[in-house]
């Protein structure tokens, strides 16, 4: 009896799991596993091209997700929100911001904190490389459901 009780409490959970939970479960599988050590370079990750003008790798962990952003001149990055935090750091480059009713320009060597659920958009001005820190880690980008982004500039 015990057995099929928690056989149907974890088929509720994953039927009908929040955003957040998914999210989490999604970084889970795509994860090294629970709190592994681990070590890569850009170089050993492929490059994700997602339309023309826009291509990313990224790193997942237990909680967190790293991710190097290429934007050549001219991408626009739709206006969207998440639950996830995001920590932008402009590695070259730059890219200017529409959010919170102001139009922030964040160049090389700066940093924008996005809120979670905080609608934004952003223009790559000049060819830019970006890293993004996300919490938790986004799961649309780990299942690629990421349409927003596809196919578009």
């Amino acid at each position: 009896m015990a057995k099929k009780t928690i056989k149907k409490a974890k088929s509720k959970t994953s039927k009908k799991a929040s955003p957040h939970l998914r999210a989490k479960q999604a970084a889970v599988k795509h994860a090294a596993g629970p709190a592994a050590l681990r070590y890569t370079s850009w170089g050993s990750i492929p490059l994700e091209e997602l339309n023309p003008l826009l291509q990313r790798q990224f790193v997942v962990g237990q909680e967190i997700m790293l991710a190097r952003v290429l934007l050549k001149k001219g991408c626009i990055v739709p206006e969207h929100s998440h639950h996830n935090e995001q920590l932008t750091y402009i590695i070259e480059g730059a890219l200017k911001f529409w959010i919170d009713g102001k139009e922030i320009v964040v160049n090389a060597g700066e940093t924008l904190c996005i809120p979670s659920n905080m609608p934004h958009k952003a223009e790559a001005m000049v060819d830019t490389v970006d890293l993004d820190i996300f919490a938790p880690p986004r799961a649309d980008w780990i299942n690629k459901t990421d349409q927003y982004l596809r196919g578009k500039k």
